[in-house]
């Protein structure tokens, strides 16, 4: 091989290896692409979580907006409230049975 054609070879091959850099490791490269793709279906899965309980919390606000109903069920639920003249039954278990 002659002497100009080695120095072609090696710089031949210095390009190939600079290309193959920019196009695994290098930022924007493969790596980087797969690594936002995963990124961005993670996010994606967030916000529709994130949809769906807004709907939820929209349905509940809308409901205490224009009705009694859910803010009885909140009272009699979570504070433990009766209505006037109702009796409270409470029925435990006893061990054994």
């Amino acid at each position: 091989m002659s002497g100009s054609l080695k120095k072609y070879y090696w710089f031949a091959l210095f390009a190939l290896a600079s290309l193959q850099y920019m196009l695994w490791i290098q930022e924007g490269g493969i790596l980087s692409v797969r690594e936002l793709n995963q990124k961005i279906k993670h996010q994606q899965l967030e916000n529709s979580l994130a949809r769906a309980n807004n709907t939820t919390l929209l349905a509940e606000i809308n409901d205490l907006k224009q009705g009694t109903q859910a803010i009885e069920e909140r009272a009699r639920s979570e504070l433990g409230m009766i209505k006037q003249g109702e009796t409270f039954y409470q029925v435990t278990h006893q061990e054994g049975d």
